[in-house]
Parts: C-alpha cells; structure tokens; sequence
C-alpha cells in the first residue's frame, strides 16, 4: 500500500489576481464572498487560510470553479479507496483534507474527511446550506453563533450554514471528522451578475 503525501494548494496569490483582473477591491469581493476585506487581505498575502468553506465562497464570488485553486483528479466512479483517496492542504493550513465524495453536477451534497491538528482554530464562516460533521477521532470545539458545542467520537450536529459557525482543536491530540454539506466545493459554481 502506497499513501500519497497530502498536496498543497497556496491560493492567495491566485485570489488577488483574480480579483485585480475583476477590477475588484477588497471590500467588493469581500461582500460578495461574506468575509471581510481584512481577512481576504491576509489571504492574498499568505498570512491567513481560508478554510475549504470559506475558499469555496471567495471562488462563487470571482465567478470561479474551486477547481481553479485546487486541481484535484477527476474520480471515473462513486467510489473512492482509502489508500488511493486524494489529500490536500490549502496554503500552509495544517488541516488536512480527504475527498469523500465523487462530485457530479446533480449532486446537492459534498463530503469529507478532515484532520484537525492540536492547536487549529478555522475563521468564522456563514453561507448558505447546511452541514453534517460527525466526529471519528478525538475532540473540537464548535462555534454556531453564540454557542460552543464540545464534540468527541461518536458525536453529530447538524446546523444551516447561515448562522456564523469556526471551530477549533484545542485539545492534546488530533481530531478527526466527517463533514458532509450542501455547500457546492468542486462542481461548477455560477455567480450571480452584480
């Protein structure tokens, strides 16, 4: 059995050029994609990592594929193998990400498997859809507006994606969950005219 290394995927640089060749500000694009500019700014200089989520809503602002940041292969079937599965980080992101799911243009869900190293906290995201995470492998702490839940193995929540929600592994060990949702990854994204 050969497991490959995870990827990485830097993004910020592909974001700010993208958004410069929109003729896009900061602030725009930040309205558009529900973050503010001060965050994007730390994005596009590599200072900060947008959680999968969140790149997915700067890609749908950009009229972008999420593709366009992270080239991952095409699966020829509904299945995926879990010594052949492919990982990835975006930017220096410790988490690492395995997709679940083979992504279809009827699918309505996407899904994953994240690592979540001690220490992680991710950036508060709202959008639309909703979300599943089940918990396989230690602990987080997960913010959905002004409550924190405290998930270990075995634990769920399911929640819309609207409300603010970040989580975080401040615990010793790894976490590892399943997060499945209706918010659209790696199919074609349309935007909206503005």
């Amino acid at each position: 059995m050969n497991i490959a290394a995870p990827q990485t995927f830097a993004v910020g640089g592909l974001i700010r050029e993208q958004r410069r060749r929109m003729k896009l500000t900061l602030t725009q694009l930040g309205e558009r994609a529900g973050v503010s500019a001060g965050y994007l700014s730390q994005v596009e200089r590599e200072n900060a990592v947008p959680s999968l989520a969140t790149l997915g809503q700067i890609a749908l602002a950009l009229g972008l594929e999420i593709e366009h940041f992270i080239s991952m292969p095409k699966a020829t079937n509904a299945i995926t193998r879990k010594d052949t599965r492919a990982k990835f980080h975006i930017g220096d992101s410790s988490v690492v990400y395995e997709k679940l799911a083979v992504e279809h243009p009827a699918n309505e869900l996407s899904s994953l498997i994240l690592t979540i190293p001690p220490g992680y906290e991710s950036e508060v995201a709202s959008h639309e859809g909703e979300e599943i995470i089940y918990m396989l492998e230690g602990r987080i702490e997960q913010m959905l507006a002004d409550t924190r839940y405290v998930l270990g193995v075995g634990d769920s929540l399911h929640f819309r994606g609207g409300l603010p929600h970040s989580w975080s592994n401040p615990f010793d060990e790894p976490a590892k969950i399943i997060w499945t949702g209706t918010l659209t990854l790696f199919r074609e994204l349309s935007l909206a005219k503005k």
